[in-house]
């Protein structure tokens, strides 16, 4: 993720169906070994997909995003970023803030999910996964994990948890003790896909930004296969100018399916929350 002015940058990259690709060696995050099997894919074989905006909502543009989710009872969860500034909220749609935590001033707040009455909340640097009272938002417990945690969703037809750390791996971690189960890669065009962000989780499939871009590749939750290329780039980012303020926060919105799912997407200090659905090009 984007995380802070000290993080390395990545350059924009054009929108097209090998941009994920071109990410390869930009980041340094990726570990040296994957304990899992991925399946390679031919990228004439990926959908081409784009955003369709169906309604946009006004966000806390103070909020440097780095977790979405949407609740089953459709309230909002946000996780925002930076050493002193890093908090959670749970709000409804509309902005209407009803409950929010701090964390300590030295976390570097990351990726969310829940799972059941709980949610994970991970850091950046710091090696620490905090478990909340999905209502209360109450820290519950702490557990320790290596390297950077960037984005995480909850696959419950798969009952674990999906971690990124910004590499080409995502990890296998148990939903309840955090404990890693395995690594695997994520390749498009036999190529591994580096820069995976902020995650959502739906069904068999795992979506991911790509660090500083505005492509989101839909990935098979079991081979690790990109099997579509979202370009998001129609959407507009009317944060103050930054380099860090970039896309970053994917929502799937509950009771939404097939060809009508629907989407929360965001980024860092955007002051706009658009609903949306992946159509093709």
């Amino acid at each position: 993720m984007v995380h802070s002015p000290n993080r390395v940058r990545l350059p924009q990259i054009a929108m097209s169906a090998v941009t994920a690709v071109s990410i390869i060696g930009l980041t340094a995050c990726a570990p040296s070994s994957s304990e899992g099997s991925s399946e390679q894919q031919d990228s004439s074989q990926v959908e081409q997909l784009t955003v369709d905006v169906l309604e946009r909502y006004d966000f806390d543009e103070s909020s440097f995003t780095q977790g979405l989710e949407v609740a089953p009872d459709g309230t909002l969860y946000v996780a925002t970023g930076q050493e002193g500034e890093s908090r959670i909220y749970r709000s409804t749609i509309e902005g209407e803030e009803l409950a929010s935590q701090d964390l300590d001033r030295e976390f570097f707040g990351e990726g969310i999910t829940q799972v059941d009455d709980h949610l994970w909340q991970l850091t950046w640097q710091n090696e620490v996964a905090i478990k909340r009272d999905a209502d209360t938002l109450d820290e519950i417990d702490r557990v320790n994990y290596d390297g950077d945690g960037w984005g995480i969703c909850h696959r419950d037809d798969g009952g674990e948890v999906i971690f990124s750390d910004g590499s080409d791996q995502l990890r296998r971690i148990d939903p309840d003790t955090f404990a890693e189960r395995e690594r695997f890669t994520v390749t498009m065009d036999e190529q591994p896909i580096e820069g995976l962000n902020e995650l959502e989780c739906v069904g068999d499939d795992i979506y991911a930004n790509i660090f500083m871009t505005t492509d989101i590749v839909r990935i098979n939750a079991d081979t690790g296969a990109v099997e579509a290329l979202i370009d998001a780039s129609p959407l507009q980012n009317n944060a103050t100018p930054d380099p860090n303020h970039v896309l970053n926060g994917i929502a799937y919105l509950p009771n939404t399916s097939g060809a009508g799912q629907e989407f929360l997407l965001s980024g860092k200090r955007w002051p706009d929350l658009y609903r949306v659905k992946f159509v093709p090009q």
